[in-house]
């Protein structure tokens, strides 16, 4: 049900890569919300992934960027301002990726180049779209940004590798940025902490429908869904969440709260 919650407002969202993608799932809600949307992946990304049909659907532009060259994201927000004919009033960053755990090298024995990599796309492509946002000046005052976090960022998921780092590292860099921002043009900096999400990035971990079922039956409220997600960054983008900044929000049916669900124990009444 939309309510034009978005009505008037500018977005880029980075990620979509096809129908199970959260980002993909954000853009349609945006939409729906009222608002314009600017779609960005990176060439290797949209060559095997469907972005230009989502685009057709909201009509939306497409323009791609490497989020990991700072050429690339400066022609991207660039042409975005020039689409819009001015400001932006709100980013979704959904990149990640690892070379480790697409080749299934365990924890204690990564490599380390590709660890590299999977800092520099999936989180330090994060401190770039924002500097390069503030070098362009591009965000309108009260805007909002937000990136997909996950709470491998604080507990231990063997199988997350060095994914759980990239997310520590990002939500570290939305609290620092997220100062500077909120001070300079009241923009406010967030990351959403999702449930384990059916995705083609998340269901490339090792072992993911396990601990997939195993968020479901301890979450109170089962699984957060992508539409969920979409949801939320819908109310983080709009005019309802104008003071929440610098914060890591976890979106997960309550599974960050829990300590031991007795559902996942068995009948333990035996004995």
């Amino acid at each position: 049900m939309a309510n034009n919650l978005l009505k008037g407002k500018k977005g880029v969202i980075f990620g979509a890569l096809d129908e199970q993608s959260i980002a993909w799932k954000v853009a349609e809600r945006c939409h729906e919300e009222g608002a314009q949307i600017v779609l960005t992946n990176a060439p290797v990304a949209m060559r095997f992934g469907k972005i230009n049909e989502l685009a057709e659907k909201i009509g939306a532009p497409v323009i791609p960027a490497d989020a990991t060259k700072n050429e690339d994201l400066e022609a991207l927000f660039s042409q975005a301002q020039e689409h819009f004919g001015g400001g932006i009033d709100f980013v979704l960053h959904s990149i990640g990726m690892s070379l480790n755990v697409r080749k299934k090298k365990e924890y204690t024995d990564l490599n380390h180049e590709w660890m590299k990599t999977t800092f520099d796309i999936s989180a330090i492509s994060f401190h770039r779209i924002m500097q390069t946002l503030w070098k362009l000046d591009a965000m309108n005052e009260w805007g909002s940004i937000a990136a997909l976090s996950y709470i491998a960022a604080q507990r231990v998921f063997p199988d997350y590798s060095e994914m759980a780092e990239s997310k520590a590292l990002l939500e570290s860099f939305a609290r620092s940025f997220g100062y500077h921002w909120g001070t300079r043009k009241k923009v406010r900096v967030n990351t959403i902490s999702q449930s384990p999400t059916m995705t083609t990035a998340g269901s490339g971990v090792k072992g993911f429908m396990d601990f997939f079922n195993y968020a479901d039956k301890m979450s109170p409220l089962g699984n957060a869904t992508a539409e969920d997600c979409a949801n939320y960054c819908v109310f983080l983008f709009s005019d309802l969440s104008r003071m929440i900044t610098m914060q890591n929000l976890f979106h997960d049916g309550g599974f960050s709260s829990m300590g031991i669900n007795p559902a996942l124990m068995g009948d333990q009444s035996e004995g």
